[in-house]
């Protein structure tokens, strides 16, 4: 057993209460973990202030001077322990409502004090209430450093005084006893090539930082490690991939090259040129294909997939494209089978609804091969569903579907691992599909097919309600349809927000002259596509719904999305209920609707819906404002598992890092070289199940 993998309960003053405290609230359960629980945020007690400087908007400051004035003052609950620290600029109120009597027995008059505490102002002069407090010896006359806050839970801090500091004394015994234990993990040539501080040096002050150029030498060490085995493990997964898994062939084209000559009816735009050359290069390799397609709403994706469909059958394999909803699945199908049945090519339709006896026809003409390709949603994932020769599968909006679902897909072919392309309309920032795909090949599509016009976005208040529904009304005069999405379905009584069914109400009276339809989450399937079908077909103008519509339908006629409560919506969802329009030749607009009080947040998510088309700039901020975590469904803890790199702030150190173990692995693809000897000891170190690679074993 490692030094690292000794329980916490040995650890000296945590023993075993403690230790399975710590274990059941934190998630710290050996040595390894404790020292690999960094600091949050540092106090500054590098710096003295003098008590003339204080006002009630600095932080935790330190103050040194004479205490004078020690009294008790009141009775009962309201008694409370009063004093005055003096320095040459003034006086400072010190006030203590709790644990008066072991302060009476700390706290002497005329003695010289450190204090560390937040300033407020009381009746116009200075105070601290509850001040840390130190007596000044000569040992500590010039005491200054950066003193390191540890998240902690309620519950050990009320209950077990588990506080931040009890937490920074058990990590600062642990270090006396680990620093011998903790080995270089990076070779001389990187730590040499980035200027890297020692890993042992870095787990001293990470903690216990000397002073902040220290501090941040440690911190560029740590999460350049962190990002570079990620990295790592993530490029070694894709080359073994390319090495083990043989792809098939698709290298003839006839029916490609009729498609583009006599029937795409439109120009491709250079985006989608250059991702078809792409996927072309991947089917002409012999090793399997797995590439990320990533294209804004309405960017033409699918026409791109439809294309890599057509090479797969003109080399007599066949393909299946999954979407997440019926709705999509028919979407695609319908819009597909006009160019299928043109080329004389076999499409099929999978979906939940799909009847028995067109099932059985249906599974036949898969297995005998008479069907080329297959359009559905997770109907195409049960056992009986089976290929001839599956040879690609195409995911559209990845992230709706798990693993085990996408391998499942593959298991289809028995014999050749089918190519795999998955597509998602959600602009991924680009540290963050770095990290989550960075063992996928990534293809972006960055232009809008032409003709399209830019969705004009503007911002509007509630009291400008009446403008906003007059200008629908003219938009549907024209001809045109408008969707109008609400953030909850019924009113709730902790939330002020606009609420679908007071919002259907007062759009019926709004516009009684037209017809409307309503969607949401709770209506059954078959309610929810009855709705769908009837807005697609015209027969109602204006349709009031949830976020159900996120992923949705292609209606081109619809030309205006106003979403009401924009402050309560994310980003990236903005950004895809605005992607439901402008999706015809018509100009069409999104209405983002609020009230007066916004917070920061909310301004910035608003003004960048109104500044920007780019769902990739969107994305990005998006990713500062929130953090990983959220973005992808992703808990940062959960499948990255970082200890310190953050992807909002840290794409400077991701870039750096993966540039690095690129250029490792085509060096020295299995690390056999004695100068990388560190590397690859520590990975064999870390158990198989191991997800961060930079963690101490």
């Amino acid at each position: 057993m490692s030094f690292f993998s000794t329980r916490l309960e040995f650890l000296r003053g945590v023993g075993a209460q403690r230790g399975q405290l710590l274990g059941k609230e934190l998630g710290l359960f050996t040595y390894g973990d404790l020292i690999q629980r960094y600091p949050f945020r540092y106090l500054d007690r590098t710096q003295f202030y003098n008590v003339v400087d204080l006002h009630e908007d600095l932080p935790y400051v330190q103050v040194k001077g004479i205490l004078r004035n020690r009294q008790l003052v009141g009775e009962g609950p309201k008694q409370r322990l009063t004093a005055t620290l003096s320095d040459a600029s003034g006086d400072l109120d010190l006030v203590w409502f709790k644990g008066i009597k072991w302060m009476q027995q700390i706290v002497q008059n005329q003695k010289e004090y450190i204090l560390f505490g937040k300033p407020t102002m009381f009746n116009g002069r200075p105070q601290m209430a509850h001040p840390e407090l130190e007596e000044v010896t000569e040992a500590k006359a010039g005491q200054s450093f950066l003193q390191p806050v540890y998240n902690t839970s309620e519950k050990l801090k009320n209950y077990h005084r588990v506080d931040s500091k009890a937490i920074m004394r058990m990590v600062a015994d642990l270090l006396k006893i680990a620093l011998p234990h903790v080995t270089e993990t990076l070779s001389p040539a990187l730590v040499e090539q980035y200027a890297l501080m020692g890993k042992a040096q870095a787990m001293q002050q990470i903690h216990f930082p000397q002073n902040p150029d220290l501090l941040a030498a440690a911190r560029f060490r740590l999460k350049f490690e962190e990002l570079f085995y990620i990295q790592l493990k993530l490029l070694r997964q894709k080359d073994q991939r390319k090495v083990t898994l043989a792809g098939q062939i698709f290298n003839q084209v006839p029916t490609l090259v009729d498609f583009y000559n006599n029937h795409l009816s439109f120009d491709l735009t250079g985006a989608q040129k250059r991702v078809i050359h792409d996927i072309y290069k991947d089917f002409c390799a012999g090793q399997q294909m797995n590439r990320l397609l990533q294209g804004d709403v309405g960017s033409g994706k699918t026409i791109v997939a439809f294309i890599a469909m057509l090479m797969a059958a003109d080399n007599g394999a066949q393909s299946c494209l999954m979407a997440p909803t019926e709705i999509l699945a028919d979407q695609h199908y319908q819009g597909l089978k006009v160019y299928a049945d043109a080329l004389g090519i076999h499409l099929g339709k999978l979906t939940g609804s799909t009847r028995t006896a067109q099932r059985r026809v249906l599974h036949e003409e898969l297995r005998n091969g008479t069907m080329h390709m297959l359009v559905g949603t997770h109907a195409l994932l049960e056992d009986v569903v089976q290929f001839r020769n599956l040879g690609l599968t195409i995911m559209d909006e990845q992230h709706r579907f798990g693993v085990a679902q996408r391998s499942k897909l593959w298991q289809k072919n028995p014999h050749v691992i089918p190519h795999v392309l998955v597509m998602t309309a959600t602009p991924i920032p680009r540290t963050l599909a770095m990290t989550l795909y960075g063992d996928l090949d990534v293809s972006v599509i960055d232009e809008l097919p032409a003709g399209r016009k830019p969705i004009v976005t503007v911002h509007r208040y509630d009291a400008n309600r009446l403008k906003v529904f007059e200008f629908i009304r003219q938009q549907v005069l024209l001809g045109r349809q408008a969707y109008i999405v609400y953030p909850l379905i019924e009113e709730s009584e902790t939330l002020d927000y606009k609420d679908l069914t007071d919002g259907y109400e007062s759009v019926t009276r709004a516009f009684p002259e037209m017809q409307i339809s309503m969607v949401h989450g709770r209506m059954k399937p078959e309610e929810k596509d009855f709705e769908m079908a009837r807005f697609v077909k015209k027969e109602t103008q204006i349709m009031v719904a949830t976020t159900v519509i996120e992923v949705g339908v292609n209606v081109p006629n619809s030309s205006v999305m106003v979403i009401e409560s924009a402050e309560r919506f994310g980003l990236s969802q903005l950004h895809q209920l605005r992607g439901r329009v402008g999706r015809g030749a018509d100009q069409s607009y999104c209405i983002l609707m609020s009230g007066f009080k916004l917070s920061k947040d909310a301004r910035t998510r608003l003004e960048t819906m109104v500044r920007t088309n780019n769902g990739f700039e969107i994305a990005d901020i998006d990713l500062k404002l929130r953090g990983p975590g959220d973005l992808m469904g992703t808990q940062q803890s959960g499948v990255l598992d970082l200890l310190i790199a953050d992807l909002a702030k840290d794409g400077r150190i991701l870039s750096e890092s993966r540039a690095a173990a690129q250029s490792l692995l085509a060096e020295d693809p299995e690390l056999a070289r004695p100068e990388n000897g560190n590397i690859r000891h520590h990975i064999d170190s870390l158990p198989a199940t191991a997800v961060n690679w930079s963690r101490i074993s």
